[in-house]
C-alpha cells in the first residue's frame, strides 16, 4: 500500500494527486534570471524591459535553454542586439548569484512527499541550475528535476507536459503543476494538468487546500 494525497472526486479519474511539478525561478526560487537582466540594463543605461524581453527571446534563439546552444551562444545575441558590455561569465553572475531558495518552498514540497506525493522541478532553465545545486544543493529534496537544457525541450512545446507526466508514470488529471508565467500554466492545463499560477507562498497554499480536499490530507491506495 502506498500512501498519496486525496483530492476532491472530480479532479480526475483516480480522485488522487500523484505528482506536483514545480517551476524553479520565480516558484522554488527567486527570479534570478529577471533580476539579473534588470540589473544589467539599469548599469548600462537601457530600458530595462526592453532588455528583458530581448535576453528572454535571445535565450532560446541561441538555443541555450534547450542545450543545443551555449552560454557565450546566449550572450553574443544579447550583445549584438543590444551593444552591452561584459564578458559572459560576468554577465552570467549577475543572473545566477540573484537566484536564492526559499525555504518555504522547500518545506511544502518535503510535506507533500511526506503525504505520498511524489514531487519534480519542471523548468526552462540551462546548465545554470546545476550550477546553483552544486552551491546550495536542493536537487534531493525532489524526486526528479526535470530541465529543459537536459531535455531538448522547454515549456513553450506544450507536449513537454506530456513527456513529464510520463516520465512519473501518472496521468495528467493526477497532476498539480505550479509556474508563475501565466503562458506555461495556459500550456499545461490544455495538456490536462492542473496548473495552479504562482503569485506567493500563501496563496499558493490557499490554492493547493482548495484543490487538496480537506487540505494536505493523508490517505491510502493501493
Amino acid at each position: 500500500m502506498a500512501t498519496e494525497i486525496k483530492v476532491k472526486p472530480d479532479s480526475g479519474p483516480s480522485g488522487r494527486i500523484r505528482a506536483v511539478f514545480f517551476d524553479f525561478g520565480g516558484v522554488v526560487a527567486t527570479e534570478g534570471f529577471h533580476q539579473g537582466l534588470f540589473a544589467i540594463a539599469r548599469s548600462q543605461g537601457l530600458d530595462p524591459e526592453e532588455f528583458f524581453q530581448i535576453a528572454r527571446e535571445a535565450v532560446y534563439e541561441s538555443g541555450y535553454v534547450t542545450g543545443t546552444g551555449t552560454e557565450s551562444d546566449f550572450w553574443d545575441v544579447v550583445r549584438s542586439r543590444t551593444g552591452i558590455r561584459g564578458s559572459s561569465a560576468e554577465l552570467s553572475a549577475e543572473c545566477v548569484d540573484r537566484f536564492e531558495l526559499r525555504p518555504g518552498m522547500l518545506e511544502l514540497v518535503r510535506s507533500l512527499r511526506a503525504l505520498g506525493a511524489m514531487t519534480a522541478i519542471l523548468s526552462d532553465q540551462t546548465d545554470w541550475l546545476e550550477r546553483l545545486d552544486a552551491r546550495t544543493p536542493f536537487f534531493q529534496e525532489f524526486d526528479r528535476v526535470l530541465n529543459s537544457y537536459r531535455l531538448g525541450k522547454g515549456k513553450r512545446d506544450a507536449s513537454l507536459f506530456d513527456d513529464a507526466v510520463r516520465e512519473l508514470g501518472v496521468a495528467p488529471a493526477a497532476a498539480v503543476f505550479i509556474d508563475d508565467d501565466p503562458g506555461n500554466v495556459s500550456r499545461a492545463a490544455e495538456r490536462g494538468l492542473h496548473a495552479l499560477l504562482f503569485r506567493d507562498e500563501a496563496s499558493l497554499r490557499r490554492d493547493l487546500g482548495a484543490l487538496l480536499s480537506g487540505g494536505l490530507e493523508q490517505g491510502t491506495g493501493c
